[in-house]
């Protein structure tokens, strides 16, 4: 009995479209990494505008506003100038927490009460006072004032934040990176800022100066 296999031509056809098909997934894969790194640059804007447009109409510190009880229940800060808790906080009263309660009241940010939200990456968003100012504070290499931070940010997507936002290095300029070893990892005192490198496992807190 006669068996008959593919040609040289079915066979390169089909070749060709699973050419095609590889190269569709890659190109899919790296417009979804751009698409993540732009998200996490526009998270850093969108809180710098939030925090400094609340600053020009309340002459205060989210979270730290002393004058938050005009919008009764919500916690009105000690207005010392410096923002208690760390970004990560899990404890409902300290104002770092706060600092969202008294956002989405005032309608610069969306949502409701005072839980962090996350990025687009799974990771938690937050802010804390840095440089030691109060406990837990942050130093990575010298931070002081208010920090943003964002968690859980893979290798390549933080390297390419750093070096379209700031200097490209993880351990200088206003972006500052750690390396994680836990998901959502406290930035404190003890921290120090991680140089970049990129094995493909590596995830780091991404952190930026407001």
């Amino acid at each position: 009995m006669r068996q008959e296999g593919f040609t040289l031509a079915e066979i390169a056809i089909v070749l060709v479209i699973i050419g095609l098909l590889v190269g569709s997934i890659l190109k899919a894969q790296e417009m979804i990494v751009q698409a993540r790194i732009k998200s996490v640059i526009a998270d850093f804007a969108g809180l710098s505008a939030a925090y400094y447009g609340y600053q020009d109409r309340y002459r205060a510190m989210p979270g730290d506003d002393a004058g938050a009880g005009r919008w009764p229940p919500a916690t009105p800060g000690d207005g010392n100038g410096l923002l208690g808790g760390a970004y990560n906080s899990a404890i409902p009263t300290d104002e770092s927490r706060h600092w969202w309660d008294h956002l989405r009241r005032a309608r610069f940010v969306s949502g409701a009460g005072a839980q962090q939200p996350s990025n687009s990456l799974a990771g938690m968003l937050g802010v804390q006072t840095g440089d030691g100012q109060v406990t837990p504070g942050m130093t990575l290499g010298g931070f002081a004032g208010l920090i943003f931070c964002s968690a859980n940010v893979p290798d390549k997507i933080s390297i390419a934040v750093d070096v379209q936002v700031d200097d490209g290095v993880g351990s200088t300029g206003a972006v500052r990176a750690m390396l994680e070893s836990t998901s959502n990892q406290t930035v404190d005192n003890a921290s120090a800022a991680s140089a970049y490198v990129e094995n493909g496992t590596n995830q780091y807190v991404l952190c930026r100066a407001l």
